[in-house]
């Protein structure tokens, strides 16, 4: 089974692009999605009547802003779009579908601001993801993929120096992803690659991109009993269309 996540920033804007069908041929078995910036009465035919697919979304409720979508060919037992904590779950930035032997979960954590103006929002998330959301699904089989705006080490970003005291790169931030690792997930990537200059996102300034000065910033996480089941980790470093790249893995479930 092959799960791929993309920060599209911009459903509407990568198709306009012609960018979506080259990701699709990969038939992969989910399509996690995030920063649509669109309503679901907007959303693309090219995504909402894909044959063979459902399309199930979280669209918040400010236009033009975050939102995140799964396309997937599986059928779902149980979907939730909120996980109990505001304002977060009025921007539409968290997905769950439940099925019989796992749950994939789509996550878009906020960035924090240049300016860090909304760090604090954004810890007491994971505070709140943390210690009172993912223990109690602890007996489940997860998979946790998407946007998580935090580059865990000094490995996880081309200039580290320069970027100590950054957004998504402060020791507060960093520790998240410590924290989660406790409560058993495994970096699915670094799990398996241990090699640098691996990133997912890109600022559009001073060639970053064509430079490769990059951050990894989007993740798949899977609880540790399914780490027999990992099979591949990837990014896709050549899909255009947004500032990030799509990643993802390949399990046997």
């Amino acid at each position: 089974m092959k799960i791929i996540s993309w920060n599209v920033n911009g459903i509407r804007s990568v198709i306009s692009k012609n960018e979506l069908p080259k990701l699709l041929k990969s038939k992969a078995d989910f399509y996690c999605f995030q920063e649509l910036k669109s309503q679901e009465k907007d959303i693309p035919s090219e995504l909402s009547n894909l044959k063979g697919y459902q399309l199930y979304l979280n669209c918040g409720e400010r236009k033009g802003y975050s939102g995140v979508g799964i396309l997937t060919n599986q059928q779902p037992i149980t979907i939730e779009t909120k996980i109990g904590f505001n304002p977060f779950d009025k921007e539409g930035r968290f997905l769950l579908l439940e099925f019989k032997n796992y749950i994939l979960i789509n996550l878009y954590v906020i960035n924090g601001g240049q300016k860090k103006e909304k760090l604090e929002y954004k810890l007491n998330f994971y505070n709140h993801l943390l210690k009172k959301y993912l223990p109690k699904l602890k007996h489940k089989n997860i998979i946790l993929i998407g946007d998580f705006n935090i580059a865990h080490q000094e490995i996880d970003l081309a200039r580290p120096k320069e970027n100590k005291h950054s957004i998504m790169f402060t020791p507060e931030e960093r520790k998240q992803i410590d924290k989660l690792l406790t409560l058993d997930f495994i970096d699915t990537f670094r799990h398996l690659n241990k090699e640098g200059h691996n990133y997912t996102w890109w600022p559009y300034f001073a060639n970053a991109r064509i430079r490769n000065l990059g951050w990894r910033i989007d993740y798949c996480f899977i609880s540790k009993p399914l780490l027999p089941k990992l099979q591949t980790v990837f990014i896709i470093p050549n899909q255009l269309g947004s500032d990030h790249c799509p990643i993802g893995i390949s399990i046997n479930l």
